[in-house]
């Protein structure tokens, strides 16, 4: 073993995630409730990806980002949830170095995907309310998958530039990672080399994915908004803003969340408040996400009728 600068410079090869505490009589309870957020966030964003893809009348650019929307919940939600009810289920909290950087890979990934398509959604709801004429020519199929594809590349090869510098790091601090998942900041508390340069990038590249897609979604309801007062009939405003209530509902948990867990925040914030407010972020809001838009949106409930009806009566006979 060899000491430098006061630090123990054996490699670290697997962390430990202390995740919520040694309370042993609350590994059950908190099994169970993690265990049907994970249920009811995948049968409820499988559910909406399935009606998107059945019924014909959803094929439109909306829906079509919103099934990929469910498809990025789904998989965001699976990064982090599988690995914490194991942990509570069996209390081996040991993940490997490669394990954890791969968590944190998907998980950067996913948050950076998911701001984007909720950009893209607010685009789609510019165009139909601000420039309606010309929404058949602005927002397309080709045009979806382009936005689609643009969000998951530069999110990936972002994400990717930043894990190169993190794959290299060398960690000799304590093994312990007071999260129930691999965060960025938790683990490079960790590492015993220079992260100025890592730090810088990671803020760098996460203030162009986050901060330019959130001004952008601001500009795109800030102009909805005026759009639809000017629209001299209550129906017609009422009518124009159920369009995109749902979508407005969703981007507001979502930066309300991730604002309050990377910016308010301060050093001095309790670590367990900072890890109730990452439910909220990583296992709440990809759970009330379908609930939202099922409950907000009438040609989705309109479509799960029908569904339904379909159902029951195949049943019968």
């Amino acid at each position: 073993m060899e000491e430098a600068n006061g630090r123990n410079q054996t490699p670290i090869i697997q962390f430990i995630l202390l995740g919520f505490g040694n309370v042993r009589e609350l590994q059950p309870l908190l099994f169970l409730l993690f265990l049907v957020f994970y249920i009811v966030t995948v049968v409820g964003n499988t559910l909406i990806i399935i009606l998107v893809v059945i019924d014909h009348h959803l094929h439109i650019p909306m829906y079509y980002l919103l099934g990929n929307l469910s498809t990025l919940e789904t998989c965001y939600t699976s990064t982090i949830l599988p690995r914490l009810l194991v942990s509570l289920a069996t209390g081996d909290r040991t993940i490997s170095f490669k394990g954890c950087i791969v968590q944190l890979y998907c998980f950067g990934v996913m948050s950076a995907t998911e701001c984007l398509l909720l950009t893209a959604m607010s685009y789609d709801r510019y165009v139909a309310i601000c420039n309606p004429l010309r929404y058949a020519a602005l927002m397309n199929g080709r045009v979806c998958a382009k936005l689609v594809a643009g969000s998951w590349i530069s999110s990936l090869v972002g994400c990717g530039i930043v894990h190169v510098f993190l794959s290299h790091l060398t960690f000799c601090e304590s093994n312990e990672i007071d999260h129930y998942f691999c965060d960025f900041s938790p683990l490079i508390n960790l590492s015993c080399d220079n992260t100025q340069i890592l730090q810088l990038v990671t803020f760098i590249i996460s203030a162009i994915g986050t901060l330019v897609p959130c001004l952008l979604t601001l500009t795109s309801y800030i102009c909805i908004i005026v759009t639809i007062l000017r629209i001299p009939s209550s129906t017609g405003r009422k009518k124009a803003f159920s369009t995109c209530s749902s979508h407005l509902i969703v981007v507001t948990v979502f930066y309300g969340t991730l604002i309050t867990i990377y910016v308010v925040p301060t050093a001095n914030s309790p670590k367990v408040l900072n890890k109730v407010f990452s439910v909220f972020y990583t296992v709440l809001t990809p759970m009330i996400n379908p609930v939202i838009y099922s409950l907000r949106n009438k040609e989705v409930n309109e479509s799960l009728r029908k569904i339904l009806g379909k159902t029951m009566s195949l049943e019968e006979w």
